[in-house]
């Protein structure tokens, strides 16, 4: 039966309407739940963060280039040497090292995701407890709270003032009230309320099921890298193929060699044309990557989020949990004027100097909200709950309203109703005591307002006319490490805006004592302007914004794309969640609500904003670094299809054996971009890797590749005899390793101590093979004469000379 409470208002009594009371569902019992796990009827849908060890096996052995190079290393086995055969003992050890790399990859993720995981409460037997995801069964009854996702589907059982936000499901962006008896999807979120719902569909049965499966799998695809490496490697395909039929006619048809021999060397122009370490080295700088962050207590739940994170060049962040503490402090309680009325009859009256009143007020306030936030906490830790009171009708805290509200039965026959929440929302324009507000605001401190309201608590104008009562200061705990945060992101030219629900003053108030970069410019997000470009220019002329709705969240992120900014957005709200998914990047604190966490590609499981650099700092070295070692994989590519274009229409023997290109590669390259991969790079990732890689590696690899058949040719006419081929090979090989050798030399730019010693090594590593005699033999490597090999030395210089102006001019003709 419905019961009935009065409310003093300043019109005389009204009667308010009380909920009725719901008897506490005791949800399945122990014998329940396992008669449905018996049946299979459970909620196992593999959610995975990363690929599994057969997946990361399957995609490292069997891939197109490693069954190209698994035929020709067979067919070398039967024709050549040992030696000839050393280019697939390569391909096996880098395999291999790929496969470990992303199982110690797979391993740190998995471990996060388990620390990370978020567990949903269930009320079996009569008692409620958190319970693995997976471990959910069909007729489950699962408790619901703010931030909480719905993870299967199911319908409401118990609801209190429940608002859900299904805006991820159905793009409609305002919160839908859900009442017992109404459907719940999974994949929508809680954003006020709470409640209960029972579980109807579970496993791959639910909505959102394969959608959450997809999201949280750990991934190498999507990204601009991946898909421009993919790309290199489909044109590297056309260019091979054609290229190699030619040379194999001209091996095997065309000389009248000994078979063997031009087997051999049709194998040596094919091996050098494929970059096959190029994709490797990729996947193990993006696996490396993760198990740095791993460390750090970064969960990376994408793995493009890493690439797409080096392109940010904006970073939105949400103040509260990101720039303070989560944790707040009751610093001051200010009473402003009447903290009630009588009823009109010849009740009491109480002055606004009752303050143990004004505290029972907030005491009740704090009691009534079963899920408080980060103020109301503050409140209940500072002001005890009022026994007597009893809560007859509640209104939650929500981003978009800025405010809660309860209504009470004292306990004495009297009854109230109060709001508590954003001074500048519940106040009109132009109260005085607006002005005292702005003033503790300046000092970086927080103020809501309480207020008694005489309308019902669902009504649209519950605000209206409700009579201030007092000021709750808060003071708010900044995060030691904010402030070198802030510095490190301006050191690297990247923007960050403060984007808060808090005041704009107060909020600007806290970002100034942070050092942030305009901090002093702060705007009030209700003056906005609705149009995304005038908004975008605002933007991108203020840095503090406050009193930001969650829908002006995401609308200001899309206001920054608009413009070519890439965005970052950090939140641990569900006010965060929609502007997080549309974010390029979207970071949650680990401590954030599951629906944030759910959205985000980066959790920082350690809640501290300071890991973020190191976020930046890895996906800047993962691209950079790629791009330049991508340039030596290409530059090889490119000289080696020109070779054998040019043996072709020359009609002569291929210049090399597959061992002095496997010599070659592992020196100038393979060596070389392991180091390089994972050395540190801070420069900020730029975009068109394809055009950036091939505007140097195609130059490079002419260059190359006219240096090495001059000297060649030269070699030929100079050498005569038995032996001639292996003198003119010697001859050629020393011109292109020198010439890769600069390449390698421009690419490891700026030098550092180890780059120098790099070279330094990779020099002495070729120069160690032609003075050691069993080196000379195994590599079929042996300078004769003066001349020619001074003539390779020279022909060598002048290409590095020709590489040096080539790449300038590059630079100056197609900048980045």
């Amino acid at each position: 039966m419905t019961q009935r409470a009065k409310i003093d208002t300043d019109d005389g009594e009204r009667v308010a309407t009380e909920p009725p009371v719901v008897h506490r569902a005791a949800g399945l019992t122990s014998a329940e739940v396992a008669e449905r796990v018996a049946r299979g009827e459970v909620n196992d849908v593999p959610v995975r963060s990363s690929r599994s060890a057969a997946d990361i096996i399957r995609g490292n052995v069997f891939t197109r280039f490693n069954a190209i190079i698994g035929v020709l290393w067979v067919v070398m086995f039967f024709v050549a040497p040992i030696q000839d055969s050393l280019f697939g003992f390569v391909i096996v050890a880098n395999t291999g090292i790929g496969i470990i790399q992303e199982l110690r990859a797979k391993k740190t993720l998995d471990g996060l995701a388990v620390i990370g995981e978020a567990k949903p409460v269930v009320r079996r037997d009569g008692t409620s407890g958190a319970v693995s995801t997976s471990e959910i069964v069909l007729g489950d009854l699962i408790e619901l709270g703010p931030g909480d996702k719905v993870v299967v589907d199911g319908e409401v059982a118990e609801a209190d003032n429940l608002e859900i936000d299904e805006s991820l499901l159905t793009g409609e962006a305002d919160p839908v009230v859900k009442k017992p008896g109404d459907r719940m999807m999974s994949g929508s979120f809680v954003v006020a309320g709470g409640g209960a719902f029972t579980a109807t569909k579970v496993g791959r049965e639910a909505y959102a099921a394969q959608l959450a499966e997809e999201a949280s799998r750990f991934t190498l695809v999507h990204s601009e890298l991946r898909s421009g490496i993919s790309t290199i490697l489909k044109y590297v395909t056309w260019m091979m193929v054609p290229t190699a039929i030619g040379l194999i006619i001209s091996q095997l048809v065309v000389k009248d060699t000994n078979l063997k021999d031009s087997v051999a060397r049709t194998v040596g122009g094919i091996v050098p044309m494929i970059p096959e370490g190029l994709v490797l080295l990729t996947s193990v700088a993006f696996a490396i990557g993760v198990i740095r962050l791993g460390r750090k207590q970064c969960l990376v739940q994408e793995l493009p989020a890493i690439e797409g994170l080096a392109r940010v060049d904006v970073v939105c962040l949400d103040k509260t949990g990101t720039l303070t503490e989560g944790g707040m402090d009751v610093k001051e309680l200010r009473l402003l004027g009447p903290a009630a009325e009588g009823d009109g009859t010849g009740g009491a009256k109480r002055s606004g100097s009752d303050e143990p009143y004004v505290r029972k007020v907030l005491g009740a306030l704090g009691e009534s909200d079963p899920r408080p936030n980060a103020s109301l906490q503050a409140i209940i830790d500072a002001y005890p709950d009022a026994e007597e009171w009893r809560c007859t009708q509640a209104l939650p805290f929500s981003s978009a309203r800025k405010y809660s509200g309860a209504a009470f039965s004292e306990g004495n026959g009297e009854t109230s109703a109060w709001l508590l929440g954003a001074p500048d929302v519940l106040l009109p324009d132009g109260d005085p005591v607006l002005a005292e507000i702005d003033h503790l605001n300046e000092q970086g401190l927080r103020v809501l307002l309480l207020a008694r309201t005489t309308r019902e608590l669902d009504a649209p104008d519950v605000a209206e006319g409700a009579r201030a009562t007092a000021l709750v200061v808060l003071e708010q705990r900044l995060r030691p490490d904010a402030a070198d945060t802030l510095a490190y992101f301006a050191d690297q030219d990247v923007a960050a805006k403060v984007i808060s629900g808090d005041n704009a003053v107060s909020v600007g108030a806290v970002a100034g004592k942070l050092g942030l970069p305009g901090a002093a410019n702060t705007v009030d997000a209700r003056l906005l302007p609705a149009e995304r470009e005038e908004m975008a220019r605002a933007l991108d002329e203020n840095a503090v914004f406050g009193r930001v709705t969650p829908q002006q969240k995401r609308d200001m992120v899309g206001a920054l794309q608009s413009h070519g900014h890439t965005v970052a957005m950090t939140g641990d709200g569900v006010n965060d969640v929609l502007a997080l998914k549309d974010a390029d990047i979207g970071v949650s604190m680990g401590s954030g609500s599951e629906a944030t966490r759910a959205v985000a590609q980066i959790v920082l499981l350690n809640n501290s904003f300071a890991t973020l650099p190191s976020v930046v700092a890895e996906g800047r070295r993962v691209l950079g670094n790629i791009t330049r070692v991508a340039t030596l994989f290409l530059t090889k590519t490119v000289y080696s299809v020109l070779l054998a274009i040019l043996v072709v229409c020359s009609q002569v023997e291929y210049p090399f054996l597959p061992r002095h290109l496997t010599l070659l590669s592992t020196l100038t390259i393979g060596v070389p971009a392991f180091f390089l991969a994972l050395a540190p790079n801070k420069e900020r990732a730029k975009p068109h890797f394809v055009r950036r890689v091939m505007r140097y590696a195609i130059p490079g690899g002419a260059i190359a590749a006219a240096a090495t058949f001059t000297t060649y040719l030269l070699a030929r006419s100079h050498y005569s005899g038995t032996g001639a081929l292996a003198a003119e090979t010697s001859a050629a090989t020393l011109t292109l390793f020198l010439v890769s050798l600069w390449v390698l030399a421009i690419v490891a730019r700026p030098y550092t101590w180890w780059r120098a010693g790099l070279l330094a090594t990779m020099a002495g590593g070729f120069l160690l093979v032609l003075v050691v005699p069993w080196l000379q033999d195994f590599f079929a490597l042996k300078l004769v004469g003066v001349t020619m090999p001074w003539t390779s030395v020279g022909i060598a210089a002048v290409g590095a000379g020709a590489l040096e102006l080539a790449w300038r001019w590059v630079d100056r003709r197609f900048p980045a």
